[in-house]
């Protein structure tokens, strides 16, 4: 590519509405650009990362038998209505109607589709095993997009799915993706952690999850430096806290507490340890309330939570819900004698003596025991804090920020079961399909690796995804023997499928200079007034050191760099 008379701009200032790093890298590099809150172009610049990323991608996903298809974008909406997801997604899923007012939605998974598709094929166990795939666009109605190509409404995904006869066929096309995967990002150049996480609407028995570690990754990654210990923050198991037993169970006494509804107020105005609270919160979990009671110094995991009710949705109840359930105000909830299910965290059954709210504005019961109230629901349902013991070794755990790049599930039959996909066994019995999920954010991926490679100049592409590997800087454009040069070095890298870029525009030096280190080209090639003696300057992005080589000696050096 020629600069000159090509489509190529970048932006010398900060983007205002950018609120990370590569979000505002990548449209001040040119890449991509903003349409609406959560919608982007990919510009020429930002199209070749992304088909960079996607043939990485591409040749691992076949190397390990895939076979790649394309799904469509617009769906009839009883396909997920049938397989049980159509709830699940809710606002999440962006819905339309045609002219003959059928209902459709614009796809934000497919695992029903490639389910139907694998009807073609299936009829008997000598079908299977395969593997499918696509690199398509999916459509999810965030409810905040933010952080540029990290949480957007419209992104490209590879998505691939297997179809096995049974759970040990499953273990073996699991494990050939698995195994892509880390071929993938390593390749790509990431720094990541693979980490178990809740299996969420996909469903299914294992999920885990390729984080990229940056600053600005929503996900918390929950680590232990001393195993190998892995996991998101909300399906990390929290190991129950010893408490002292205390010889003695004091009888309940309610207390005046005016105007202390939060952990810090009580605590201060009683003059006891925070650790002697436990909170209870109202949820609306589906269709109904509960009481949820946890630590004081805890969080509520809502992912356990549901986990633990079967259920699909919770949120925090409304102020007047609240008042109208406990007949207090919000801050004085409590689990004795109120009229709803309560779902307790295992750890409040070693504690002794405790305080919680009285369902009266302004009191709180202090020497309250699990005996002075009855329990429906008993589970993990806590956050895991930094500092806590790991659940494998018992050694501290630590906290690191992920954006989620890929993962990969065990369907089992969840999919097989609701959409009728079958096959004849052995004994010309009827068995459900047994399948699995495998995903890639492209998007997120780009976003990624421009946080992780972002320096004080733009973005040092690994060469392997870089728009342009070589930048070919002529100084002077009116200097025949600097154009001649130039062109004859683009010529032969192009010769040699190297992907080049030649800066033939008619702007200063240091515009020019800024700009590839901006886009981010691996290497440099200066040509200026030594051109006239077959001589130009190499350098490396990120390095200081400039070295003059001939024309030729230029060709190897970058050769051997890209190798």
């Amino acid at each position: 590519m020629k600069l000159k008379n090509s489509f190529f701009y970048t932006l010398r200032e900060e983007v205002k509405d950018e609120e990370s790093k590569s979000g505002n890298l990548l449209v001040r590099s040119g890449m991509i650009k903003k349409v609406s809150n959560g919608i982007y172009m990919y510009m020429p610049l930002g199209l070749k990362v992304v088909r960079n990323i996607e043939a990485v991608i591409r040749d691992e996903m076949n190397k390990a038998g895939a076979l790649e298809l394309l799904m469509p974008c617009l769906i009839p909406e009883d396909i997920y209505i049938a397989s049980g997801r159509r709830d699940n997604f809710g606002s999440n899923m962006f819905s339309l109607k045609d002219r003959y007012d059928r209902a459709y939605v614009l796809g934000p998974t497919h695992e029903e589709l490639f389910a139907k598709a694998a009807f073609e094929h299936i009829k008997s166990y000598k079908d299977m095993p395969f593997n499918l795939y696509q690199i398509g666009t999916k459509y999810r109605d965030e409810t905040r997009p933010r952080y540029g190509l990290i949480r957007v409404r419209e992104f490209i995904m590879k998505d691939a799915y297997s179809f096995d006869v049974d759970e040990k066929g499953l273990d073996v096309s699991y494990q050939k993706m698995f195994d892509a995967y880390v071929n993938i990002f390593d390749r790509l150049g990431l720094s990541y952690k693979i980490v178990k996480a809740s299996t969420g609407a996909m469903g299914g028995s294992l999920s885990e999850e390729f984080q990229a570690v940056t600053d600005i990754g929503e996900d918390v990654l929950v680590l232990c430096d001393n195993c190998d210990y892995a996991s998101n923050l909300e399906v990390s198991e929290c190991i129950s806290n010893k408490v002292e037993s205390e010889e003695l169970l004091l009888p309940k006494e309610l207390v005046f507490t005016p105007h202390a509804k939060t952990i810090k107020e009580i605590s201060s105005y009683l003059g006891l340890s925070e650790d002697k609270f436990v909170k209870t919160l109202i949820y609306k979990i589906d269709d109904s309330f509960y009481a949820v009671m946890v630590p004081g110094n805890r969080d509520v995991n809502e992912t356990k939570l549901l986990k633990l009710l079967n259920a699909n949705e919770c949120t925090l109840a409304t102020a007047l819900d609240v008042e109208a359930i406990t007949g207090a105000q919000v801050g004085f909830a409590g689990p004795i004698d109120i009229n709803i299910p309560i779902v307790m965290d295992e750890n409040i059954k070693l504690m002794h003596n405790f305080i919680v709210g009285a369902n009266t504005t302004d009191y709180h019961f202090k020497n309250v025991n699990c005996n002075d109230f009855e329990v429906t629901y008993v589970g993990d349902i806590k956050n895991v804090k930094e500092g806590d013991l790991c659940p494998k070794c018992g050694k501290p755990l630590v906290f690191k920020k992920g954006i989620e790049v890929g993962n990969t599930f065990k369907l089992g039959t969840k999919y097989a079961k609701s959409l009728n996909l079958q096959y004849l066994d052995k004994n010309n019995q009827l068995q459900y399909v047994v399948m699995g999920s495998y995903g890639i954010g492209i998007g997120r991926i780009m976003a990624s690796v421009a946080e992780q490679y972002a320096d004080d100049n733009g973005i040092a592409w690994p060469s392997i995804i870089a728009p342009f590997k070589v930048a070919i800087v002529v100084i002077n454009t009116k200097d025949i023997d600097q154009v001649n040069f130039a062109n004859q070095l683009y010529n032969d890298l192009r010769e040699l499928n190297i992907d080049v870029v030649l800066d033939d525009r008619d702007e200063r030096p240091g515009v020019k200079f800024n700009d590839m280190d901006l886009i981010g080209a691996p290497i440099r090639v200066t040509v200026g007034k030594k051109a006239v003696e077959n001589i130009a300057e190499f350098k490396l992005r990120g390095t200081n050191v400039v070295k003059e080589y001939n024309r030729m000696e230029i060709i190897q050096k970058i050769t051997e760099s890209l190798m």
